[in-house]
């Protein structure tokens, strides 16, 4: 499990698992590839939130190789 708090481990391209918005309480995972990196700032507690290729949004959990 890699780190998603920090903006400098993800590029686009990059194969990731997000939490969705609505599967926060449960932290049900989703995985995809990254599209658009949408969160500014070099880190964030909650993870870098990001756009996946098929256009679902959410926070980096874990960066995949």
């Amino acid at each position: 499990m890699n780190d998603g708090q920090n903006r400098e481990n993800i590029q686009t391209g990059t194969e990731v698992d997000i939490v969705l918005k609505k599967d926060q309480r449960t932290g049900k995972t989703t995985s995809g590839i990254v599209k658009d990196i949408l969160t500014k700032s070099s880190f964030h507690p909650h993870g870098i939130k990001v756009r996946l290729d098929d256009g679902q949004v959410g926070r980096v959990k874990n960066i995949l190789k």
